[in-house]
């Protein structure tokens, strides 16, 4: 049955993947969605006290036996799935989340196919619709200094803004990275942060003398461990970086505080954290740095993704066009 195949996929990228918090999340979202879908197409007046409980991420999920009866695994084939992308088309989901659903579901049906509950992945026929590539538009680094501006500095937490905007821009860590550093991953006498990417990857990432001093004020600040100013002492003694209850920061607090800065910086609507990210690399770009060490430090697993930067500095291409140009 379908729940029985999920709880025992998601079993599996817990305990034998290690999937991360923040992938757990994505899976459980997508899959919480194509089981609505089932249940209205198959069961529109089914009672809500019938209905199974959301999936949930952060706990192993086990399908009740009331979800045992409701949607055959092996009834799922490729003409569902056509039609459940049709309903996603029709309901204007952006077409990003689609192909990350439709991705979810290719990984949920493999395994199902590897413990042989079913004979073939219906999601491998099944195309993702085509993206626009959006060229990210960086930062200036007059906007930098200026967002870097924003923070309230004689507050704790507005201390620790201002360091994750110097760390984002010094070694350009995607969010969920930055979040999940601990004490022991920062080496501040040789400048280096030990960052854990995307698939449980490790890599060494250089941070500037500058953002190093603000990290060991940030970790030595006086209010850190006295609750004061709106926030508790610290509660957690590994993570670097702290919410107002002394725990580890979330992702998505990041991302409300970035939101907030942006408004205040007049640069709203234009960028989010990742943004800082295709800035810095294009930075280094610009400044003559490789392509494949700009890999390195940003994780990329393809130097294709790191490529994109060639198309977003300005002036590397006017440096390329007065380098090559015969009647330059």
């Amino acid at each position: 049955m379908f729940f029985t195949a999920v709880s025992k996929f998601l079993d599996h990228l817990r305990f034998v993947k290690n999937a991360s918090e923040h992938t757990l999340r994505n899976y459980t979202i997508d899959l919480n969605d194509f089981k609505g879908f089932l249940l209205n197409e198959r069961h529109p007046n089914l009672p809500e006290d019938r209905k199974p409980e959301k999936i949930p991420y952060k706990a192993p999920y086990t399908a009740n036996d009331i979800d045992n009866g409701l949607i055959p695994l092996k009834s799922l084939d490729t003409r569902i799935l056509r039609q459940y992308l049709f309903h996603m088309t029709a309901n204007n989901v952006n077409r990003r989340t689609i192909v990350r659903r439709l991705a979810t579901l290719r990984s949920f049906f493999k395994f199902a196919c590897g413990q042989n509950m079913i004979e073939e992945n219906p999601a491998e026929d099944i195309e993702n619709p085509k993206l626009d590539k959006k060229i990210p538009a960086p930062f200036s680094y007059d906007q930098i200094i200026e967002l870097f501006h924003q923070p309230d500095e004689t507050k704790l937490l507005g201390f620790r803004d201002r360091v994750i905007l110097e760390l984002f821009y010094s070694s350009g860590l995607r969010v969920s990275e930055l979040v999940a550093l601990n004490r022991d991953d920062f080496d501040a006498e040789n400048l280096l942060l030990l960052i854990r990417g995307k698939g449980k990857k490790e890599r060494l990432v250089p941070i500037t003398k500058n953002a190093c001093d603000w990290i060991c004020r940030y970790l030595n600040h006086p209010e850190r461990h006295v609750k004061v100013n709106g926030h508790r002492a610290q509660q957690d003694d590994l993570a670097i970086f702290l919410n107002r209850q002394g725990t580890r920061l979330s992702p998505r607090s990041v991302d409300r505080k970035f939101d907030k800065y942006m408004v205040m910086s007049g640069l709203a609507g234009k960028a989010t954290p990742h943004t800082i990210r295709h800035t810095i690399a294009t930075h280094w770009l610009e400044n003559g740095m490789d392509l494949k060490t700009i890999q390195v430090l940003l994780g990329h697993s393809s130097l294709s993704t790191t490529t994109i930067y060639t198309r977003v500095s300005t002036k590397l291409k006017k440096e390329v066009y007065d380098k090559t140009h015969p009647r330059a």
